[in-house]
């Protein structure tokens, strides 16, 4: 049986993507891998806090683990969607086997000092910024698209059960073996997933022209940001939410040992009862999804966060932080699979890396600069007021960025509809031939004026986020109602991408234009391309696509 056999309802429920071979495997392996991670993270911070007990080196070495990501995230993402990506996660893999083996090597010979640390964390963050985005933008072609929603669940409590066992592992091996142990186990893990991706057999890309530049590949991701309002609303929330909540990882390690005495097993059992919550909120999200809009949701698990941080800063009795880490762990999974699912929807196919690269460098860099700054806060005046601001600014920005929406990715649809007709050529030339301008001609009914104008923005946007370069609309001074709606591309190739990358969504679009125009008329599309020195050998067609405008 495939990856890829047709749905069937007993497919439905949350657990149906692991029915899949390949993701199994490779769900398990990664599961496997996060928890070497936090068994690092864990190792790596107790280690910082006992050497030198301060509150901004602890802090940077989560920096040291997320920073890379902001540097190297929009590369890495470029780079998926334009190789092959088996491949590429394989060696990223090998870097960090690499890395993290030398951090072992050094702790058995006593040679890790603190600055030490910070790199080799840094070398690991690295590896990590160069797998995201091509791990995350795997998962659709592990599993059919209805069960997206599930994988990408998975995915995050593949993470939360992480955090819930690494941790208390993490603690255990440091305090019974010592930190050289944690580094070494950790190095296995990424073999682990070499094993599971060295197995699969992904198929080839469907596409039949050649793949992008990297330079193009990476003007296109940022000009589809540029352009995807659904997208841009992801990221805005990420960054607010993330910048503010952060200090609650950051903080926590000196909470443990400088406010409460504990020791290191402490540390790494609040940690996991920060996972085991975010186990539970995984059981819960689909019951409260069904209640609640991803709008909604989001709202009240941040406001819900920012008062665990609060608890945190307030309390200092462990009977009571251990529920509230409890708490926590439902809360950051309710915002982060929130997050996650809205940015893996809201993009096609064919720049999905990219985007979601983008997400990850939002997301790291709230992570990282946040924790700096919340520790160097922290270090000025003290862990109480930093975490108590914390509180307040995780709340704020909940509630002064609820008009940028999530729900709206769950609306439109980005699948590839395919639905554009084959531009009509007089000969065949070379595809780099450049600039190309295409324009459509519309007669719209005057009473519906005002409303096509509406939809033809929209459907500008979208023909920028697939490859123009310039867009724009005129009307006819001597004849109302007639429209041009213009475009520019930069070469016949990247015309023809167009062609592959326009989805359902462009297809209502253009669907609602057709409603408004003139009876018995028809958008008149032609194409022009820039003519060569030696002369044009080429005449462009004019056509009547049947309201397929392309």
């Amino acid at each position: 049986m495939s990856d890829h056999d047709s749905n069937r309802p007993r497919e439905a429920g949350a657990w149906a993507p692991l029915r899949h071979p390949t993701f199994r495997s490779l769900w398990l392996a990664i599961l496997v891998g996060n928890i070497g991670t936090w068994i690092h993270d864990v190792a790596a911070a107790w280690i910082m806090a006992e050497t030198t007990g301060s509150p901004l080196m602890v802090a940077a070495v989560q920096s040291a683990t997320t920073l890379p990501v902001v540097l190297l995230a929009i590369v890495a993402g470029t780079l998926a969607d334009i190789v092959d990506r088996r491949r590429y996660l394989i060696l990223a893999q090998l870097w960090m086997f690499l890395a993290a083996g030398t951090l072992a090597v050094l702790a058995q010979l006593g040679l890790l000092g603190p600055w030490s640390l910070v790199l080799l964390t840094f070398a690991l963050g690295c590896g990590a910024a160069m797998a995201m985005p091509a791990q995350q933008a795997t998962t659709p072609e592990l599993v059919p698209k209805p069960l997206l929603g599930s994988a990408v669940a998975l995915g995050s409590l593949s993470m939360n059960i992480a955090r819930a066992t690494g941790p208390a592992i993490g603690g255990l091996i440091v305090a019974q073996t010592g930190a050289a142990m944690a580094f070494a186990i950790n190095a296995l893990t990424f073999l682990a997933i070499v094993f599971a991706l060295w197995r699969w057999k992904r198929a080839p890309a469907a596409s039949a022209l050649p793949p992008e530049s990297f330079g193009l590949a990476l003007r296109a991701g940022l000009r589809y940001a540029s352009q995807a309002s659904v997208l841009q609303a992801v990221l805005i929330r990420t960054g607010a939410f993330f910048a503010f909540a952060s200090a609650l990882t950051a903080l926590l390690p000196i909470v443990v040992r400088q406010e409460l005495k504990a020791s290191a097993g402490t540390y790494g059992l609040l940690l996991g009862c920060i996972g085991i919550g975010a186990i539970s909120g995984a059981v819960l999200l689909p019951r409260l999804r069904r209640r609640l809009d991803a709008d909604r949701l989001f709202l009240l698990a941040s406001l819900l966060y920012a008062g665990c941080i609060a608890g945190v800063a307030l309390l200092r009795d462990l009977r009571a932080l251990y529920p509230i880490c409890l708490v926590a762990g439902f809360a950051w999974l309710s915002v982060l699979s929130s997050l996650q699912i809205a940015a893996q929807t809201a993009v096609p196919a064919w720049v999905r890396a990219r985007a979601l690269a983008l997400y990850i460098v939002v997301f790291s860099a709230g992570m990282a600069l946040g924790s700096l700054g919340w520790g160097t806060l922290a270090q000025r005046y003290s862990v109480l007021h930093a975490l108590l601001a914390a509180a307040i600014g995780t709340a704020l920005a909940a509630l002064l960025t609820q008009r940028w929406r999530l729900g709206d990715a769950a609306r439109i649809d980005v699948t590839p509809s395919e639905h554009w007709a084959a531009p009509v050529v007089a000969d065949t030339f070379d595809t780099d031939r450049g600039p190309v301008l295409i324009t459509i001609e519309y007669h719209v009914i005057p009473a519906q004026r005002a409303a096509f104008l509406a939809v033809l923005r929209e459907l500008g946007r979208s023909r920028r986020r697939d490859g123009a370069i310039t867009w724009g609309i005129a009307e006819d001074t001597a004849l109302p109602g007639s429209f041009l709606e213009y475009f520019s591309v930069a070469s016949w190739l990247e015309h023809l991408r167009q062609h592959e990358r326009v989805t359902n969504e462009e297809r209502r679009l253009q669907e609602s234009v057709l409603t408004l125009l003139e009876p018995g008329t028809q958008p008149l599309v032609r194409h022009f391309v820039g003519a060569a020195a030696e002369g044009l050998k080429i005449l462009a067609k004019p056509s009547d696509v049947d309201g397929v405008l392309g």
